[in-house]
């Protein structure tokens, strides 16, 4: 999923300084999951933005709409009544999501509330790890299920650097090595013949932006 975490209160409350009717939007997927996005977390942060303009003697209206995802047309178009009565709209959704809002409602200033940061999974509660760099041409077959271009801080493709010792990065002793891990996966299931193929360096054009996608046998 889409990993984000929430800009600080200052920088948020510095982009909507020059409005005065505000839609707090959220989205119920990735970001709902990642505890960014959600419903809940659009009830908190108007809160916190309807206390300090209060505070600050600022008249400003905080409306509040969570929908299922924003990356997509047909949801969007739940927001309109919302959106086409405020002054400007505080996205608390991935890039893609702030990107479509702006692009479905043209007229109205639409500002982002989170950073986005990675495609990952949730080890344990409030923790998150990136998996996926989304490179457009996936390894994953000879590595064990284990992305070298994401877990390895070095982006290696045939094995570890001369930096790891015991199993953990050089870059920090609370990040394992990605090698490593490829290595026990594909011992544990009989593949390590897979480490002695030479890769060949990765052709990063399939990553180069902006990437498309697609599929003739989808389109009407």
């Amino acid at each position: 999923m889409i990993i984000g975490e929430q800009k600080p209160i200052d920088e948020i409350r510095k982009s909507i300084a020059p409005y005065k009717r505000v839609l707090v939007a959220g989205c119920g997927t990735c970001v709902a999951v990642c505890l960014s996005g959600g419903e809940k977390e659009v009830g908190i942060l108007s809160s916190m933005l309807r206390i300090a303009d209060k505070i600050d003697g600022i008249e400003r209206e905080i409306r509040e709409q969570t929908i299922t995802r924003q990356c997509e047309y047909e949801f969007l178009e739940q927001l309109r009544d919302n959106v086409q009565s405020v002054d400007a709209v505080l996205s608390l959704a991935c890039g893609v999501g702030v990107q479509d809002v702006a692009a479905m409602y043209p007229d109205v200033p639409v500002l982002p509330g989170l950073n986005t940061t990675f495609m990952g999974r949730p080890l344990e509660q409030g923790l998150w790890t990136e998996e996926c760099a989304g490179c457009g041409n996936c390894v994953l077959a000879e590595t064990g299920g284990i992305c070298p271009i994401a877990r390895c801080a070095k982006n290696l493709l045939n094995g570890p650097c001369g930096g790891s010792h015991d199993g953990k990065c050089e870059i920090s002793d609370d990040q394992p090595c990605a090698w490593a891990l490829i290595y026990e996966k594909l011992s544990k299931t009989g593949r390590l013949s897979l480490m002695e193929e030479i890769k060949p360096g990765k052709d990063w054009s399939t990553a180069s932006a902006p990437r498309r996608m697609v599929r003739e046998d989808l389109r009407i």
